[in-house]
């Protein structure tokens, strides 16, 4: 008992001395922490815009893609079976591939970049 609480112990300080040892205090110039986010997010807001455009709202589009086609035919067999047409879940889909196709226009003037 007494070994097992020397051990847990003698890792914890170890892990304290490497924790202050490896690390570094990073000053702002002139001390505006502000200004330096704020210049960050001006450069990177750019390129993050660029990604947003290129990449993530396409691979939304097509997913979502996917999903109303699959729902819509899910639904027309479940037509078939039983007479009756399901127009909710292809309308919401449907609705949602509308918005993030338009997104890019109107969603940069919305978040100020």
């Amino acid at each position: 008992m007494k070994k097992k609480v020397i051990r847990i112990i003698s890792v914890v300080m170890i892990m304290i001395v490497a924790m202050t040892a490896m690390s570094i205090c990073a000053f702002a110039e002139g001390g505006n922490v502000a200004g330096a986010i704020e210049g960050t997010w001006k450069s990177a807001s750019g390129q993050i815009k660029q990604v947003v455009n290129n990449v993530v709202f396409p691979i939304i589009d097509v997913i979502l893609a996917v999903f109303f086609f699959a729902k819509l035919s899910m639904s027309y067999f479940d037509y078939r079976k039983s007479g009756h047409f399901e127009w909710a879940a292809p309308a919401i889909l449907f609705a949602c591939l509308v918005f993030t196709l338009t997104a890019p226009t109107y969603v940069w003037t919305i978040i100020n970049i």
